[in-house]
């Protein structure tokens, strides 16, 4: 029998380990406070951190992260969790998963001592370095990314269907130029490197500076656009310029990354993406019309 995903639980986390690595068997396992909408992760002693799949869709990361995250730790100015070993599927759990280094830290969104313009700056310039990276036989973005990577263009149906379900609730003239601005370029140059899920929730920071980025299961090559979205997620006023600069990001760029943002916060207020029990896509919204 299949365990259902949603009970990962920190028994199976250790059985998977007891069987699979029992040099580790001795370890504590515990589950992190905040837990991703794509993976369940556990810390596995001091050290490591074990990292499982919640979904058949999200499996495929396993082995993109194994290959890529070594190469990209080598071209970033900040830790990545880099794999150490790779589980296969048992005990009842049907996906591989995988074990990382422990990257200390708190998330940006639980930090309490923040310099919010300097994480612009740094942010800005982690996206600048991940472009830099060497791309060749890197990973397309199509549907293992989510689309990340990809043209905004791709998401063009589910504006349209969002506008329509939520009718007078928003500008819908407004938001149509904006989108309309979004799919008037495309990405001009090879493709580079992406994140897919640049967030507050995957970055980490010490002493209130960022230093890590984690959860690269939707990372590719392609269009970078889609790293910029926290320009509208986080980032205000003067510390949106801050970020556009460090992140050396032109007009065009910017008109894409902001129908990313959109796009996103539509299809949730309209019910056709994750859930948004606060209503943080609907602030998101206000600040990218007002933009």
């Amino acid at each position: 029998m299949v365990a259902p995903t949603n009970e990962i639980t920190t028994d199976l986390v250790h059985a998977l380990i007891s069987e699979q690595f029992p040099e580790w068997a001795d370890l504590p396992v515990e589950p992190i406070e905040r837990q991703g909408w794509d993976n369940r992760t556990f810390r596995l002693g001091t050290d490591l951190s074990v990292r499982l799949p919640s979904g058949e869709a999200y499996a495929a990361a396993v082995e993109k992260e194994d290959r890529w995250l070594p190469v990209l730790a080598d071209h970033l100015p900040i830790p990545v969790p880099t794999p150490v070993a790779t589980g296969r599927p048992g005990r009842g759990y049907p996906f591989p998963w995988s074990v990382r280094r422990w990257l200390p830290g708190r998330t940006v969104e639980s930090a309490v001592d923040l310099d919010r313009a300097q994480l612009a700056r740094d942010l800005g310039g982690l996206l600048t370095e991940l472009r830099n990276a060497p791309a060749q036989h890197g990973p397309a973005g199509g549907r293992h990314s989510h689309f990340r990577g990809c043209h905004p263009s791709v998401f063009g149906d589910q504006v349209q269907q969002a506008l329509e379900i939520l009718g007078d609730a928003v500008d819908a003239t407004a938001c149509r130029a904006i989108w309309a601005s979004a799919l008037t370029s495309a990405w001009p140059h090879d493709p580079v490197w992406f994140h897919g899920d640049i967030a507050v929730g995957n970055l980490l920071t010490v002493d209130g500076r960022l230093s890590a980025a984690i959860d690269f299961g939707t990372c590719g090559v392609g269009d970078p656009a889609c790293d910029l979205v926290m320009a509208w997620t986080y980032f205000d006023g003067d510390e949106r310029k801050i970020f556009r600069e460090a992140a050396d990001a032109p007009d065009d760029l910017w008109r894409r990354a902001r129908g990313w943002a959109l796009w996103k916060a539509l299809a949730t207020m309209a019910g056709l993406s994750s859930p948004d029990p606060d209503g943080f896509q609907a602030r998101v919204l206000l600040r990218v019309l007002e933009e």
